[in-house]
């Protein structure tokens, strides 16, 4: 059975670590970009704001993936964003992947929201089928390209974002 739990910043550095440069090979091929201390301070901010959000999937007592989630401002309305949507190498094409998935949209019903988006690497095919399978839909290039916003929605649909 998967779990959730807040990430601990001091506990779980090194896999925090780790799952971005990762995430960042994947998706760019390279590490540009991408900054220890400015991540971990990123991280730090946003687990005061969304504890909930910002959490690894266990399977036992193995850490299998990690999720950030947080809620915001978008062409002034509210909506949920998808951070980070990680597994480990081990623990991809598993299934795993619809637990992740199930525990964002219980975040977003819990925040009461109804749209949310993430960014993805064009080259990213894995993760792009998945997002399409679930329902996602391309919103278009930002960043020159390197990265395609997409949008979905959850499955809350009481009051709209507010």
């Amino acid at each position: 059975m998967i779990t959730f739990r807040t990430i601990d910043l001091e506990k779980d550095r090194k896999n925090l670590i780790e799952f971005r440069k990762d995430a960042f090979m994947v998706s760019f091929g390279n590490l540009v970009g991408f900054h220890e201390r400015k991540y971990e301070t990123y991280v730090k901010e946003k687990i005061r704001k969304f504890p909930e959000g910002f959490v690894l999937a266990e399977e036992g007592r193995e850490v299998i993936g990690q999720l950030e989630l947080s809620v915001q401002m978008f062409k002034n309305r509210r909506i949920g964003y998808v951070h980070l949507f990680y597994l480990t190498p081990k623990s991809r094409g598993k299934g795993y992947s619809k637990a992740l998935q199930s525990y964002a949209m219980q975040f977003f019903h819990a925040h009461q929201i109804n749209e949310y988006h993430l960014r993805v690497a064009p080259g990213n095919g894995r993760a792009l089928r998945f997002y399409e399978k679930n329902g996602m839909t391309e919103i278009g290039p930002e960043l020159h390209g390197k990265v395609i916003r997409m949008r979905g929605y959850s499955p809350h649909k009481k009051g709209g974002n507010k």
